[in-house]
């Protein structure tokens, strides 16, 4: 028995179709699925079994609700859909997709009085069962427990049924049988799909959201692939494509998988709405592959039977005898470095259409958290020509209406960036000509429209309020100034930028004739965010910050990528020279102040504790008693104490910026971002008394038991 599988991968709010035929083959007894397991053999053809989508691109105002920029977009849904085969006489013939489906949509259901995320399963315009996320149903132990659901009144004048069963079951054809699971429950110790296979289904489904962090990919794809591998079976994943409005972007990654091998791999970063995955399996491989593993037959022998609702429908026909079946194919994985260029990329153009702004405006400094800013939005640029030469069409529309040029079709990323994207360099007395002339540079290579101006005027101003009001004069520490007086006047020089900024980004298209206005984008990136090393309420602060969630680390290398794939050659003096905020006075001509000096740690540090402060969960003392190993060939424990003890100094002092920070792609799993990824206070005792004093005594207790072990260590 043979199955044409298709896969689609779908923009946020765009619903998931998988479908068979409706009618069982002639010649077929009818069984429900479930008596496979018991060694039933199925002598039933072969038919396709596909996943689509069928729902437009204009949104849907029964499926909308109101996002951050005042557009409306759509709340996420999945379908699974049905085709109905043709009959002409006895025989069936032929496959035609038709709006009579079944329907799997994740909704949210009041049961109960209880709230539960659900995937509602319909027939023919006939509710079969409504399975509930297995984390969230009332009792977890009750595997396979169902109960009446009271269905809305709305729906019993669609259906013209009162209830529909609520809770864990299964779908049983003439010819095999189908679970689902529902987005996380993959990622579960104990997902249903183990039990559901145990119990004889052969198909899971997934109607999944999830979202991108970067080097996930490899995580999604062994944890479908072992489902399969441990369980045998067949493995649907269709994940959701796009922005829903906030910082997280879903990257799609569909694929199909069977018995531990993958058989289509979807692209996991497109401005396409919908993605097709097809593959031809045979079901008897399946069978054969599970009655191989002895240790499952009889852990299947104990297994708890799922309630099987049945559908009057086959998966198979006699015409698919011939169908030559799917290769397993290996898949092909994005680099760090791909990822970043594709998915901010991709999730910069859905705030820019959404939004219906005229573009970005980026201040460009000539370092490499803005220069990299700067390709992502290339890269953008870049994606949407590919997208328009392939003919997507909704991409387009778009494009024209972000230029109000109607007949405008883009064919040269460089034309496209000139229009929608403004650089604005904004130099002061404390800047050097060589990040005037990178900025520049980079400029004229990605297309931007690019302005340079001086801030001095302004910075005179308000310091000049400031003395007339106090009869004092704040100066830099190298003109004699205190510690305090040096760093207000960074602080000033950065905020105004920040004012500046919003005033060019309401008024720059204006001043050139065309209609709209720019977002604001930021470039901070996730290591300065998580020690506060910036000034709050300065060009941190803006719109959207498509690299507040990346490392430094992993910047520099993006940046090298660039270089590369994009031919920017501006680039290569940018990612060699030191990283400056350049808010101090030169010396000589040549800048006195560099990020790492000021901080008094390296990037490669700072993301390491930015992952075992947020992904390990250590505090201080937890913290020095694991970098005492991975750092034993190069710091002594008085070394790494003083590290730690530094780190969380400074992080707790300027934890209270984190609640300003600009909302950013999430990119990485210590984000210190504290709307949603880092739920901690931002008020902390600085000093840390009990930590550190622990930390102090581990310290000397080491140092006392084998000080000859330190000899010759830096």
């Amino acid at each position: 028995m043979r199955l044409r599988m298709l896969g689609s991968l779908l923009r946020v709010g765009h619903p998931l179709a998988l479908v068979s035929s409706p009618g069982g083959p002639s010649g077929v007894s009818r069984h429900s699925g479930h008596h496979l397991r018991r060694g039933h053999a199925c002598n039933a053809p072969k038919c396709p079994l596909q996943l689509q989508s069928d729902i437009p691109q204009q949104e849907d105002p029964a499926h909308q609700t109101q996002d951050g920029l005042g557009q409306r977009r759509q709340l996420p849904r999945a379908t699974l859909v049905h085709p109905v085969v043709e009959e002409s006489g006895s025989s069936r013939t032929g496959m035609t997709l038709t709006t009579e489906a079944i329907n799997m949509q994740d909704t949210v259901c009041l049961h109960l009085c209880l709230i539960f995320k659900c995937a509602p399963l319909s027939w023919q315009e006939s509710t079969e069962y409504i399975e509930p996320k297995s984390s969230e149903t009332r009792d977890p132990g009750k595997q396979g427990h169902t109960e009446e659901y009271l269905l809305p009144r709305m729906i019993q004048d669609l259906t013209k049924q009162e209830t529909a069963p609520f809770g864990d079951a299964v779908l049983a054809t003439w010819d095999t049988c189908i679970g689902s699971e529902i987005c996380e429950e993959l990622w579960t110790p104990h997902s249903p799909h183990i039990d559901m296979g145990l119990d004889g289904v052969e198909i899971i489904t997934n109607a999944s959201g999830s979202h991108h962090v970067l080097r996930k990919a490899n995580t999604r794809v062994d944890l479908v692939t072992m489902a399969t591998s441990k369980n045998g079976g067949i493995y649907l994943l269709a994940n959701q494509k796009g922005c829903d409005g906030d910082r997280l972007y879903y990257d799609g990654c569909a694929m199909i998988a069977m018995n531990g091998s993958v058989f289509a791999q979807g692209s996991q970063f497109s401005l396409d709405d919908v993605e097709v995955l097809t593959a031809t399996l045979d079901l008897e491989d399946v069978r054969s592959y599970r009655a191989e593993i002895s240790s499952r037959n009889l852990a299947a022998s104990r297994a708890s039977p799922y309630p099987r609702v049945k559908v009057d429908f086959a998966l198979s026909c006699h015409e698919d005898l011939l169908a030559p079946v799917s290769e397993p194919i290996e898949w092909k994985y994005h680099s760090p470095e791909e990822e970043i260029s594709l998915g901010p990329a991709c999730w910069l153009w859905d705030f820019l259409r959404r939004s219906q702004q005229g573009g970005f405006l980026l201040p460009l400094s000539g370092g490499v958290d803005s220069a990299a800013t700067a390709c992502l939005v290339y890269s953008m640029c870049c994606q949407v020509c590919k997208s328009v030469r392939s003919g997507n069409q909704e991409v387009l529309a778009d494009v024209r209406t972000i230029v109000n040029q109607i007949s405008y079709t883009p064919q040269d990323p460089r034309d496209l960036c000139g229009r929608i994207l403004t650089t604005c360099y904004m130099a002061s007395k404390n800047s050097s000509q060589e990040t005037c002339t990178r900025a520049r540079e980079l400029a004229q290579q990605i297309g931007s429209h690019h302005i340079s101006l001086n801030i001095d005027p302004a910075v005179k101003a308000v310091t000049g309020i400031f003395s007339l009001v106090t009869g004092k004069s704040p100066l830099f520490a190298a003109h004699g100034g205190s510690s305090r007086e040096n760093l207000a006047l960074q602080n000033v020089q950065a905020r105004i930028r920040m004012v500046l900024a919003y005033l060019f980004a309401q008024l720059s298209l204006w001043s050139r004739g065309i209609r709209g206005g720019l977002l604001v984008l930021g470039s901070a990136n996730v290591d300065e965010s998580l020690l506060g090393y910036l000034t709050k309420y300065d060009c941190s602060s803006a719109d959207i910050n498509p690299i507040g969630g990346i490392s430094k680390t992993d910047l520099r290398a993006f940046v090298q990528f660039c270089i590369e794939r994009f031919q920017l050659t501006a680039l290569q003096s940018i990612v060699s020279a030191p990283a400056t905020a350049e808010l101090e006075p030169l010396a000589d001509g040549q800048v006195s102040q560099t990020d790492e000096e000021d901080m008094g740690m390296t990037y490669a540090e700072l993301s390491v504790y930015g992952k075992l402060r947020k992904v390990a969960k250590m505090g201080p003392y937890s913290m020095f008693c694991k970098l005492l190993g991975m750092w034993r060939h190069v710091c002594t424990p008085r070394q790494v104490a003083d590290k730690v003890k530094w780190f969380f100094t400074k992080h707790s002092m300027n934890r209270h910026k984190m609640t300003t920070l600009t909302p950013a792609y999430h990119a990485e799993n210590y984000s210190p971002e504290d709307n949603r990824f880092d739920l901690r206070p931002f008020l902390y005792n600085t000093s840390w008394p009990w930590q550190f004093r622990c930390i102090e005594n581990q310290v000397l207790q080491l140092e006392r038991a084998a000080p000859q072990s330190l000899d010759g260590v830096d």
